[in-house]
């Protein structure tokens, strides 16, 4: 027998709950995170259940749960902070609900119920004591009511009074504030990260500062901040920046990455370091440092963000290589080992060993890096391979950092296993690059998605949908022409509330360096990028509409509120998003880049927030069109040679 009494409640399959409550769950300042629990008990007796919260450090508050059914219980609370928060459940036997119950049925059945009130009485007359002071005279005369005399001769269809006493809903209110939890049980207590809104939603815009000169001329910090104004024009909201330090001179890329460097090649930004210096200094053809606070600043004036590209390698003459050649791997005959991804060979990038005897040194001088771009306003960091490197110390460098500044960013730019990815998310990285880019039919949008969405995922993976990468031109890009470009720019705007495209996508630049190859000819990662923006056709009007129907639309900054629509045709995809206080955004999309395609879209109108036989418009913001249907089959005929889409707004 147990030395303790052991409460009977049980709490379990808690969400969200990321690996037993190993990691933090993540949320949204302003958001009321949902909590729900299997809670119950042996026997019939009824429960109560709360979330107690908090700020890290901070006093607990209480918010209430309610039976969903099937023993599932489900509440929330508001996070009006950012910072780290906690949270647990609790629960315990509400034994005065029980009795009312209990009463109820007795009564009703014309049963006498002297007794039992007399042992309701007895339940409020404990709690008294304790009970908080407005409440007290109620239960008082409450006690009163119950323990009166029966009444004499009362005629049979004339109530109890001591009954309508005991079953006063302001005194059931009264008695749930003030509850017996002398056998409550309690999980442990989960952490949850709660961050700006920015984490969960934003457009990036992806930039290499040394490609905004005159042609054939080296851009500067100074020539990059006159196209801050063209990117907030488009209403992007984040400015990212491939590596921006010295760039090695030993084994230099040339153009196409042949592995022969001429005159005048300027090598591969993520080559970084040499004699000008490494991680935490500026390439000097872009400038100085005060440059880059006077970009940042102006960026800010503009509304825009800028991150920075941390990526933990070095070129050969990078000053680490000759100051810790021990943070590196040496190979048997002496030299240190380059990156490979075979057949693919990278002679100017040496990898840092994270299983180096001087752990405490590297991680700390990596700390540092972090800090000093952190000290000049960075306050994103989009993070090279981080799958190539230690998980630990993710985990401790992140922690670390966000600490002490909660606004702070980290997108993990991992293409690689599902379930590595899904590490770096629960180890702290905000948001993470996915497998958007090669997903384009639309069974595997639909999969993909709700897997994103719907599944424990949710709770801590952010999704980051890029259309392209200086490293990923997808074929479907390749082939499809500008239609394509508009198809993949409104997948990953509509679908993802945070989505990014790379300088040229406007363009409509498409050209591989060989067939079967998702790279750039003429890649920018090798050579300086001349582009003439304000010439020719261009995507920029579409994606400046298209980004002002984000902001105009909160749904559209959500993912779990995300409902894909039955359509007949396979080239064809439906979905939409609503949330409460917020316009219903409706998005049919031709994926046929080639073709038109006509199809019947079955509606789930309940998802829509409309009620069968109702009659509803649809306003199609890229058109500015408007139809009024009803019920919940509609046709459609989608041409990608003139608009791909629609994108309605739903009204009632």
């Amino acid at each position: 027998m147990p030395s303790k009494p052991i409460s009977p409640i049980v709490i379990q399959e808690i969400r969200p709950m990321i690996d037993c409550g190993r990691f933090r769950a993540k949320a949204i300042v302003g958001d009321r995170p949902i909590v729900s629990a299997d809670i119950f008990r042996d026997g019939t007796s009824e429960l109560a259940a709360i979330i107690r919260h908090r700020r890290a450090g901070g006093r607990w508050a209480e918010a209430p749960m309610t039976h969903i059914g099937n023993d599932r219980w489900e509440g929330s609370f508001p996070v009006d902070r950012i910072g780290r928060h906690e949270y647990s459940i609790q629960a315990w036997t509400d034994r005065f609900a029980t009795w009312r119950r209990d009463l109820i049925k007795k009564s009703d059945a014309g049963q006498d119920v002297s007794l039992e009130l007399q042992e309701g009485a007895l339940l409020i007359e404990q709690r008294i004591e304790k009970a908080a002071a407005r409440d007290k005279k109620r239960m008082t005369g409450a006690v009163a009511s119950l323990r009166a005399p029966a009444t004499k001769r009362r005629p049979a269809d004339k109530p109890d009074r001591r009954v309508i006493a005991a079953l006063d809903p302001k005194l059931a209110e009264v008695m749930a504030r003030n509850p017996d939890r002398s056998d409550a049980a309690s999980s442990p207590a989960l952490g949850l990260m709660v961050d700006r809104e920015r984490a969960r939603f934003g457009a990036w815009y992806e930039m290499f500062p040394r490609s905004t000169g005159a042609k054939g001329k080296h851009g500067t910090f100074k020539t990059a901040a006159s196209e801050l104004r063209r990117i907030a024009d488009m209403g992007f909201d984040v400015v990212y920046l491939p590596p921006i330090h010295p760039i090695g001179r030993l084994y230099r890329k040339g153009k196409n990455n042949t592995a022969q460097a001429t005159a005048g090649d300027i090598g591969s930004p993520w080559a970084i370091g040499s004699k000008e210096g490494g991680h935490d200094a500026i390439h000097p053809d872009l400038g100085t440092i005060d440059d880059f606070d006077a970009f940042v600043a102006r960026a800010d004036r503009l509304g825009l963000e800028i991150a920075l590209d941390f990526a933990i390698q070095c070129a050969p003459d990078h000053p680490w290589v000759t100051e810790h050649p021990d943070w590196f791997v040496q190979r048997p005959d002496g030299s240190i080992q380059y990156a490979e991804n075979p057949p693919k060979k990278y002679q100017d990038i040496y990898p840092v060993n994270f299983d180096t005897t001087d752990r405490e040194g590297l991680w700390n001088e990596l700390r540092r890096v972090l800090e000093y771009w952190i000290s000049h306003g960075v306050k994103i960091f989009r993070v090279d391979n981080p799958h190539t490197k230690a998980f630990p110390f993710w985990e401790w460098v992140i922690g670390e950092l966000t600490a002490k500044d909660p606004e702070l960013i980290f997108l993990a730019e991992a293409f690689t296993r599902p379930k590595v990815m899904q590490q770096l998310a629960k180890l702290g990285f905000t948001q993470s690059y996915t497998y958007f880019t090669w997903r384009n039919s639309k069974w595997e949008l639909t999969e993909y998605l709700t897997e994103l969405s719907r599944t424990e995922m949710a709770d801590y993976f952010r999704p980051n949908f890029f259309a392209n990468t200086p490293d990923i031109l997808h074929e479907y890009l390749q082939a499809g022409g500008p239609p394509a470009f508009k198809i993949r720019l409104l997948l990953a705007a509509l679908l993802s509330p945070t989505y990014g495209i790379y300088s040229g996508f406007e363009l409509f630049e498409n050209v591989p360096v060989q067939e079967g190859s998702e790279e750039y000819l003429n890649s920018e990662k090798y050579e300086l990028k001349h582009r003439g923006y304000a010439k020719g056709k261009n995507l920029v009007p579409f994606i400046t509409k298209l980004n002002d129907i984000r902001r105009k639309h909160s749904s559209l900054s959500e993912l779990t509120n995300l409902t894909f629509h039955e359509v007949d045709k396979d080239n064809v995809i439906a979905f939409s998003k609503g949330a409460p206080g917020a316009e219903t955004i409706l998005a049919i999309i031709n994926l046929n880049p080639f073709t038109w395609e006509e199809a019947t879209v079955h509606l789930d109108l309940h998802a829509l927030g409309v009620s069968e036989g109702q009659s509803f418009e649809v306003h199609d913001l890229l058109s500015d069109t408007r139809y009024v249907w009803n019920g919940p089959n509609s046709y459609v005929r989608l041409d990608p040679a003139v608009e791909p889409a629609h994108v309605f707004r739903v009204g009632t």
